[in-house]
C-alpha cells in the first residue's frame, strides 16, 4: 500500500502557543504561567492570528520547511488563567484562527532578570527543534511590559530582515562613520 500524501508528516509536540503575526509564524515559548496564551490573545485582538495554544503539533511541509499546528481536540481553544477556556473563533471570528502556520521564529519569554538578552539586535540567536534550527528572540516579562507589542515589534523586525533590512546594522553603521568623522 502506497502511503498518502495528504497525510500530515510525523509531528514534534511542544509545549507553547503559535501564532501569525503579519504573515509571521511565531511559536512563544516559556514556562507555564509566563502569559503565552495572554499575549496570544491580545495579539488576536489586535488583528492576528492563533494556531495553537498550549500543545503545538511541529512537523516539516511538503518542503521541508517547519509549520506547526494545533492538535484537533484543543484546535482554537486557549485557557486564560481567572477567566477559563475560550474558544477564539467563536469569540473573534473564523477570521482570528489559521489551522496551520509556517514557523519562521521563537520568541522565549523568560521572567525579568533569568536570562541574558540582546540589547542591540545584531547578535543573532537561534533555537534547534528537531532538525529545524529556527531564529530567536529572548523577551523578559516584567509586569507592566506589554509583552503583545514586544512579539509585534519582533515579528515585524524579523520580516524586515528577511527582506534584507535592519536598524541596529543600519545604527552601526552610521556610528561607526561618526566615529571615523565620515558623516555628521
Amino acid at each position: 500500500m502506497a502511503p498518502d500524501s495528504s497525510a500530515p508528516a510525523p509531528a514534534t509536540r511542544v509545549h507553547g502557543t503559535l501564532v501569525e503575526v503579519g504573515g509571521v509564524g511565531v511559536l512563544l515559548l516559556g514556562r507555564s504561567g509566563i502569559g503565552k496564551s495572554e499575549c496570544a490573545i491580545e495579539l488576536v485582538v489586535r488583528g492576528h492570528r492563533l494556531v495553537a495554544d498550549d500543545v503545538v503539533l511541529i512537523g516539516p511541509d511538503a518542503d521541508g520547511r517547519p509549520v506547526g499546528r494545533s492538535p484537533e481536540l484543543i484546535k482554537h481553544y486557549v485557557e486564560l488563567r481567572g477567566i477559563g477556556i475560550v474558544h477564539v473563533p467563536r469569540l473573534f471570528g473564523p477570521e482570528a484562527v489559521a489551522d496551520q502556520a509556517s514557523l519562521d521564529l521563537v520568541v522565549r519569554l523568560e521572567s525579568w532578570g533569568r536570562a541574558e538578552v540582546e540589547r542591540t539586535g545584531l547578535e543573532k540567536q537561534t533555537y534547534k527543534l528537531e532538525q529545524f534550527e529556527l531564529p530567536c528572540v529572548q523577551l523578559p516579562v516584567a509586569p507592566g511590559r506589554n509583552v503583545a507589542t514586544l512579539v509585534d515589534v519582533a515579528a515585524r523586525n524579523f520580516r524586515m530582515q528577511t527582506q534584507g533590512e535592519s536598524g541596529a546594522l543600519d545604527l552601526d553603521v552610521r556610528v561607526t562613520k561618526s566615529l571615523r568623522g565620515d558623516e555628521p
